[in-house]
């Protein structure tokens, strides 16, 4: 993964496309996380940091939950830095995770929140039998300890890798994918599959667009190919996990293929060690405004 961009000497941030934000007024980071999912800061904190940051625009795209909007738009309309509603996706292509990005959603619509109320569920099963199965290999973790870790959020991996840690039972956050659960760990469960057409089906409902999220370098066009014939958007240009060469590539094939473009540091704070990200990858405002024009074309 590259190293973070570092800030210039103006105190404006250097970004990955090579501009210098002449003010600070006109970037965004529409890819972050609050305790909604997987996040160490609430909504009301990740938007205080934002504003600090000088970023203008800021989407909360928590993981299966949406919890943390409302509180989060409020919060954004008291410091004048425009919320973007939005939400990750976990489908499923092939025998692959993929997540997808969802944008400007309503996110009070109906059948978008029975299903999330739905798949909050599924993740507690999976964190059910993720722990039943650390048990049986004499790691004594606790259910009440993940769900302590995940609060009001939907209960995830991130959530059980941090009660690892904080219990003793591993010496670091990332020792517990690698040892215990992680794809092909003793204790990895896979998660409720979801169709990209599926959930295409759903973000449509619910007003919005959709993105895939941090393709890396592992996405084949081929399946790039398959997402957007179903009803892809766009693509997250931007991400940690990108250096220039890959968005480049990643901005032709939008060219190619006619979809938007987004990006956004993933940000997560906490033990993801990547309180640095916030800020630094970021996009245009105008990228913001083009993704909205599409909306009412």
């Amino acid at each position: 993964m590259p190293q973070p961009v570092e800030s210039g000497k103006t105190g404006d941030p250097v970004h990955l496309d090579g501009s210098r934000s002449p003010s600070s007024g006109l970037r965004a980071d529409l890819h972050t996380h609050t305790t909604h999912s997987d996040g160490a800061l609430s909504p009301y904190e990740l938007i205080r940091r934002a504003h600090e940051l000088g970023l203008a625009a800021v989407s909360i795209t928590d993981h299966d939950n949406v919890g943390g909007l409302d509180e989060a738009i409020e919060c954004g309309k008291s410091l004048g830095i425009e919320v973007i509603t939005g939400l990750e996706l976990s489908v499923t292509l092939g025998d692959k995770d993929v997540h997808l990005l969802a944008y400007f959603i309503d996110h009070k619509n109906r059948d978008l929140l029975d299903y999330l109320m739905f798949f909050r569920r599924e993740r507690l099963k999976r964190a059910e039998r993720i722990v039943g199965k650390l048990n049986k290999i004499n790691v004594p973790l606790k259910l009440e300890s993940v769900l302590e870790q995940a609060g009001v959020g939907s209960v995830g991996r991130p959530h059980i890798a941090n009660a690892l840690l904080d219990e003793g039972l591993t010496d670091t956050y990332h020792e517990a994918f690698e040892r215990y659960i992680g794809t092909g760990g003793p204790a990895y469960e896979k998660k409720y599959q979801l169709s990209p057409v599926d959930a295409f089906r759903l973000i449509n409902k619910a007003q919005g667009l959709s993105f895939l999220a941090h393709p890396g370098k592992y996405t084949t066009e081929l399946e790039l190919s398959a997402l957007i014939k179903n009803g892809l958007d766009g693509i997250e240009v931007v991400h940690p996990a990108h250096d220039e060469k890959l968005q480049e590539y990643y901005k032709g094939l939008v060219n190619q293929y006619f979809l938007l473009e987004s990006g956004g540091s993933d940000f997560h704070g906490g033990k993801k060690n990547d309180d640095h990200t916030l800020g630094t990858y970021t996009i245009a405002l105008q990228i913001v405004e083009t993704m909205r024009s599409r909306l009412f074309s």
